[in-house]
């Protein structure tokens, strides 16, 4: 069986996503298509519009044939660990033969070229990202300036075309023989919060929550029908700052991406009732780095166990899986990491593995805790 994989968070699933969908389908020739999908929080660092086993099973309504949960240690980590664990999971399974990506630029040469510098970074390019760091500049943004004589600089500044490219890198780290299929992103921008016709992004969509008419057009039906009329994100904020709080600067130290006494930072802006991102976002400083920390120390995920688990082999808990198609399940359990589909089957992992995946058990109890629903596991197949 020849299966293609997509890396996804469908925050909330769209019209631009079932168009990714049906190009990776046609595209690929792929027997089956396998989605490796966020949880309960996202890469924004953020909570999740819609739990896990909803947002798996618009997947499956969409065409996807089985739905496998992103660890929660990967999900909400930066764009270079996403990558990272994401390709962990799908490098552990033989069946798995090309990975599909929206992109703005879908010149795979590209992505194949740009990443072979990027995986060995010439010196004169070290030095001058070190440079530019030294002024306060964002690491993203010094890798970009510094690379400019090397690689488009499309590559390296739209959302997209990042994470395509930090999934080849991971691919050529692992000497993968999976090839990359990059798909033309259309309609709304990442970051676009007007509505567009038919192709809106997730950011609008989350932004017009309440417009349900106006979302007619952007979302499948069985999505419309289970969207929520508002997101609450504050709930979120004062648990992590009470985190923050609760724990010693050191702690909040170990987290990934909190350097140069950040952590100090942090615990100052918590005793405000200003939005965290809101009193430290800078040039140097995204908002989706301060929102991550913040979410990686409330679940107090630090680096060291990022790093053990993009060393490990870890597991494919899955969510969803069509109806009539277990016979993907029979070729997924063929990988080096176990199958986690029932009650208990967790009992099949140890050390890394198993601390890794506690880390998704106490996301969920966050993410229901947060939303004031009870999370329980469903039946896993979706007609």
């Amino acid at each position: 069986m020849k299966i293609c994989a997509i890396i996804c968070e469908y925050n909330p699933f769209h019209n631009g996503h079932l168009y990714q969908l049906n190009e990776a389908k046609k595209l690929s020739k792929a027997d089956a298509i396998v989605c490796f999908m966020s949880g309960n929080f996202v890469q924004r660092g953020e909570s999740a519009l819609l739990d896990k086993y909803t947002r798996a099973k618009h997947a499956v309504l969409s065409g996807v044939d089985v739905v496998i949960e992103l660890p929660t240690v990967f999900a909400t980590s930066n764009a270079e660990l996403f990558a990272r664990g994401a390709i962990q999971l799908i490098s552990a399974i033989p069946s798995v033969k090309t990975l599909a990506f929206g992109a703005e630029n879908v010149d795979k040469l590209a992505f194949i070229s740009a990443s072979r510098y990027l995986n060995n970074e010439p010196e004169e390019v070290s030095k001058n990202i070190k440079a530019s760091l030294a002024l306060g500049v964002s690491y993203a943004k010094a890798r970009a300036q510094a690379y400019a004589g090397f690689i488009p600089i499309d590559l390296l500044c739209s959302p997209n075309n990042i994470l395509g490219l930090e999934y080849t890198r991971a691919l050529q780290r692992k000497n993968s023989d999976v090839d990359i299929l990059p798909i033309q992103r259309i309609g709304g921008g990442y970051t676009e919060e007007t509505l567009q016709p038919k192709y809106s992004s997730a950011t609008a969509i989350r932004k017009h929550l309440e417009d349900t008419t106006a979302l007619k057009d952007s979302v499948p039906a069985y999505v419309l029908e289970d969207l929520p009329s508002s997101q609450e994100q504050r709930i979120l904020e004062k648990i992590e700052k009470y985190a923050l709080l609760s724990r010693t600067s050191e702690e909040i130290a170990r987290v990934c991406d909190c350097s140069e006494g950040l952590e100090n930072a942090l615990k100052k802006a918590s005793q405000s009732a200003e939005p965290l991102e809101t009193a430290l976002t800078s040039a140097r400083y995204t908002a989706s780095r301060i929102r991550r920390i913040a979410l990686q120390n409330l679940l107090q995920i630090d680096e060291t166990l990022i790093r053990q688990s993009l060393e490990s082999d870890l597991y494919l808990r899955v969510l969803a899986v069509k109806e009539n198609r277990s016979d993907v399940l029979s070729v997924l359990s063929e990988s080096k990491s176990p199958l986690i589909i029932r009650a208990h089957d967790e009992n099949k992992l140890n050390d890394v593995a198993k601390r890794c995946f506690e880390k998704d058990v106490f996301a969920e109890k966050v993410y229901s805790l947060i939303n004031s629903m009870q999370m329980t596991d469903k039946s896993i197949f979706t007609k």
